[in-house]
């Protein structure tokens, strides 16, 4: 060890003797680590274990920041917990499906206390022990319950904390950055200002009505134990994006990125220049290397997931967590608020308890034409003009008229011929079915450009309105009224666009003559999907579109016919069977090995009172491809 280095160990040492938990330096020295790595790996991980600081030492080896002498960011939180985290948590949930992603939903439910501030890696302590006698300071005085009020304005919705309890939470503020300053010799700011939770920030104007009333049904009148809690945050990255990866990812090239599942990913908007399309440049947090990595192995996180969790003062319990483990056994505070795994079971429970007995049909749609000509196939079959013409047979004949022209179809294209062909010999089902004593209560698209340019299939391509007759050539449009239901939409993470996928209104839909059921009311409507939504966002989403599905059919109805993309072969029969939604990664794999017109069958096992997957009731179609020829490259004799 170095000289400079063993007097800055001894300086740390003498300041920490007393403390009621030894060294955590002590294990990482004795290795061979330099003491301000050491400090650095301790900082990062919110000096919880030694050994949690030697995996993100081992993590960070080829790290190129790791010498440099950049400390974290710290701010102090005043948390809820409890009932009213509850409700609030719902509210985050709610607000983010109804009126799309604000600025409050990067961040946990919370009052700040204390903006963010740095302190050196070899003082981080001397932070939990300002906390631990700011908290006994004020424990006796501090409000038993904590008044909240609602206060909206054009760009902000939330409560207000004020009058007394304010005041002496404010005081717990002061006195913080008091002996925060006194111990660890930093400069911090305190709220002095008017305390607030906010509940929704910069969203749309037109949105602010929904949010107040979802914000209103919150009930108040929970008791709540406050949490103040201390976090850290990396300085460098704050003005970055953040990502969380999906996907395992092995580097092709020296300059690319390992991609583990949960890793998170720094992305500076402003420098990807260097980066083809599909392709971002990143810094790892896991490891602190700067990479590419492809951009649909990855989705959105919230500011606050790469936080850190160091410390906690429960006020009522007067439990200084200073000198145990996190209960949470994990520095990261994350994003995901809600209780996912509970809410998803709640829903899957209620949907099995309140539907009768059922036969759910689910079917992918047919071969489309950007899988056969490409992203640039509206390019080949578009003249100067804007007009539609058929460059090849696997063109279709025609296009239903749009309001804006061809170019809605681009991020919406539809059936190829041999598509429409396929769903000419799924005609078969009608009469399998009919065989078999069979009949259909309604048929459900995520979209009904799933139908075909004469509207006598059934079924055709979710993203887009008039396809769903096309993909599956039944006879019955003049029976059955289809309901179009976008909750049923593809994974909006695995679209092209950036922004919410443009269907075919229902007047369009009239127009081109398809039987559209204009009375249904759908779980979730266009306006509500959200570009790039998270795995857990689209598996609830399809969850709650089945229960509105299957709850809005009449006790004896037949078979209820759903067509769409390959995934919800998995994401709309999993609820039904009482399954939780499978691991990202294996979910991944599984949809790309769904052909055209795969299909799951579901039965209600009434004596049971349970769903089962059984035999679909038609035969599967197999077929090889047929590649492009061009007669002016073939050369006679050759």
């Amino acid at each position: 060890m170095a000289a400079g280095e063993t007097q800055l160990y001894a300086k740390v040492s003498n300041k920490l003797k007393g403390r009621s938990s030894p060294s955590l330096l002590e294990p990482l020295l004795a290795m061979g680590f330099p003491v301000h790595t050491a400090l650095k790996a301790l900082a990062a991980t919110g000096r919880k274990t030694a050994e949690e600081a030697l995996a993100w030492l081992h993590d960070h080896c080829n790290d190129p920041s790791l010498d440099d002498p950049i400390p974290q960011e710290y701010a102090l939180f005043l948390c809820p917990t409890g009932p009213l985290l509850e409700k609030l948590q719902e509210f985050w949930r709610e607000s983010k499906r109804q009126c799309a992603k604000n600025r409050a939903h990067e961040v946990f439910p919370h009052v700040t206390l204390c903006d963010f501030f740095t302190c050196e890696d070899q003082k981080v302590e001397c932070l939990y022990e300002a906390l631990k006698r700011a908290g006994d300071r004020l424990l006796g005085s501090f409000p038993t319950a904590v008044p909240l009020a609602l206060h909206s304005s054009i760009s902000y919705l939330g409560f207000f904390v004020s009058g007394s309890p304010a005041d002496v939470i404010r005081e717990f503020a002061m006195t913080f950055a008091t002996e925060a300053s006194l111990l660890a010799d930093c400069s911090v700011k305190p709220c002095t200002k008017q305390l607030h939770l906010t509940l929704a920030h910069k969203f749309y104007p037109h949105h602010q009505r929904t949010l107040e009333q979802l914000a209103r049904a919150i009930p108040l009148g929970h008791s709540c134990q406050w949490t103040a809690a201390l976090y850290s945050r990396d300085m460098r990255f704050v003005h970055y994006q953040t990502l969380r990866a999906l996907f395992q990812y092995k580097p092709q090239n020296v300059d690319e990125l390992t991609l583990s599942p949960g890793d998170y990913i720094f992305v500076d908007p402003t420098q990807q220049d260097e980066a083809s399309e599909g392709w971002v440049i990143g810094i790892s947090q896991r490891t602190g290397c700067r990479g590419f990595l492809p951009e649909n192995y990855t989705d959105r996180a919230s500011e606050s997931d790469t936080w850190v969790k160091h410390r906690m003062y429960t006020f009522s319990l007067a439990t200084d967590l200073n000198s145990r483990k996190d209960g949470e056994a994990s520095s990261r505070c994350s994003g995901e608020f809600l209780p996912q795994t509970a809410r998803s079971l709640s829903s899957l429970q209620a949907l099995q308890a309140t539907v009768a007995r059922k036969s759910v049909l689910v079917v992918r749609h047919g071969e489309r034409v950007d899988q056969i000509f490409g992203k640039a196939w509206l390019q080949q079959c578009s003249t100067p003009d804007g007009k539609y013409y058929r460059p090849d047979l696997n063109f279709p004949c025609s296009l239903p008229r749009r309001s804006r022209g061809i170019k809605d179809f681009e991020n919406d294209p539809p059936l190829s011929s041999c598509g429409i062909f396929q769903s000419r010999i799924a005609g078969m089902f009608e009469d399998c079915l009919v065989g078999k004593g069979t009949r259909y209560w309604t048929v459900v698209s995520e979209s009904a450009l799933c139908l075909p340019p004469q509207p006598s299939a059934v079924c055709r391509r979710p993203n887009s309105s008039w396809k769903v007759s096309e993909n599956l050539e039944l006879k019955l449009e003049k029976k059955i009224k289809i309901r179009v239901e976008p909750g049923i939409f593809e994974w909006t993470k695995w679209e092209a666009g950036k922004t919410t996928p443009t269907l075919m209104s229902l007047e369009e839909l009239k127009e081109a003559n398809f039987n559209i059921d204009t009375d249904y009311r759908p779980a979730f409507p266009l306006s509500a999907l959200m570009p790039a939504e998270s795995y857990q966002e689209y598996m609830d989403r399809c969850t709650a579109s089945m229960v509105q599905i299957v709850n809005t059919c009449p006790q004896d109805t037949g078979v209820i016919l759903i067509v769409s993309h390959g995934s919800t072969l998995d994401s709309c029969t999993r609820p039904l069977l009482g399954l939780p939604p499978r691991e990202c990664g294996d979910f991944a794999q599984l949809v790309r090995k769904i052909p055209s017109l795969g299909m799951c069958f579901c039965e209600e096992n009434k004596e049971e009172g349970k769903w089962e997957l059984v035999n679909p009731p038609v035969k599967t179609l197999t077929h090889g491809a047929n590649a492009a020829f061009n007669w002016r490259n073939w050369i006679s004799g050759n």
